[in-house]
């Protein structure tokens, strides 16, 4: 397998190149290394990943088409995995044509080359965000979302419906992940968990969105790391009993499909820092505030197509996970 793993130096992407380099793949890594948060954190990641004899990096924008060209053509991909994205909801009311740059435009010019080059296999990241306004819970990729509230969002269930397109016309096999609030070591600065740490140990006061009543699927990184490696060896097949009559949002005709990943539980924000708050052994300064623009107020994943296609179900409680990232962000900053 030679795999091209994007967005190699952000969160997910570190811990999944990390797992299949592990695994005698042939790795190579492209980030464009932005600014949106610390390029510090970015680059410790590829120090740890550049200890792997098979893994390569180079500084690629999805952006930069004619570069991102000549690295098909010269590696001759087998699989492609996209977790290059500007990521962030709020951030997306503030810089949205970073969101097309990089998650429209970025995404149209890597499926060309998947295209182009006889990639057996995307796997693409999709997001929790897409479900918008639905309020049927748990959320199922058999749901309808045309309703999101975030240009995020939006770019992200573009990126669906892009690549539904390319497995119809071209017979490219695609799959999408849609993954929910992901946390862990080595997580993103702007996430909750790594905020809230940071705010706590040094004694300072905390947002609490929707007065703590915020709802989210907490899935834990190994548990993401794990759905994706599994997904990437099950390429997709044509649904037989797709009926037009009555499509079914989740699958296709065309060598297509979307799986959530989620820890398939949904736990209270206010319980989420009481855990925080236990593994710390410090209590945290609470500014409550209302539920922000583009925020929903729940999320809850439906991963029964998961489990039963690739034999996979998320179960690390928060309680695991928080207590693992602690451990690395003391480690990390020495406190």
């Amino acid at each position: 397998m030679k795999i091209l793993i994007t967005g190699a130096a952000g969160f997910i992407g570190f811990h999944l190149a990390k797992r299949f380099a592990a695994g005698g793949a042939e790795v190579f890594g492209i980030d464009n290394l932005n600014d949106y948060y610390s390029v510090q954190l970015k680059k410790d990641r590829l120090r740890v990943l550049e200890k792997e004899t098979n893994f390569r990096f180079e500084p690629i924008d999805l952006a930069d088409g004619e570069s991102l060209e000549e690295i098909f053509k010269a590696f001759g991909f087998t699989h492609v995995v996209n977790l290059a994205a500007q990521a962030g909801v709020r951030y997306s009311l503030l810089n949205p044509k970073s969101y097309i740059n990089s998650n429209i435009v970025g995404f149209a010019n890597l499926l060309e080359c998947c295209r182009h080059h006889a990639v057996e296999h995307l796997v693409y990241a999709s997001s929790s965000s897409v479900y918008g306004l639905n309020t049927a819970m748990p959320f199922s990729v058999h749901d309808n979302v045309d309703h999101p509230v975030s240009l995020y969002a939006a770019s992200k269930k573009s990126n669906e419906l892009m690549a539904h397109t390319y497995s119809y016309l071209y017979k490219l096999p695609t799959t999408g992940l849609r993954f929910f609030t992901v946390y862990g070591p080595w997580g993103r600065p702007d996430m909750a968990l790594y905020l809230f740490t940071k705010a706590i140990c040094e004694g300072k006061p905390i947002n609490v969105f929707n007065h703590g009543k915020m709802r989210r699927d907490f899935t834990y990184i190994d548990d993401i790391v794990e759905g994706v490696y599994r997904v990437v060896h099950r390429i997709p097949e044509p649904n037989p009993l797709w009926d037009g009559n009555n499509p079914d949002p989740g699958s296709s005709p065309a060598p297509y499909k979307l799986y959530n990943i989620g820890n398939n539980n949904t736990v209270e924000l206010e319980r989420f820092i009481t855990v925080l708050e236990d593994a710390l052994g410090q209590k945290a300064i609470r500014n409550y505030m209302d539920l922000q623009p583009g925020d929903v107020p729940a999320t809850y994943a439906n991963v029964d197509d998961l489990i039963r296609d690739v034999g996979f179900k998320p179960s690390t409680t928060i309680e695991e996970g928080i207590e693992h990232f602690i451990t690395w962000y003391k480690d990390y900053y020495r406190n």
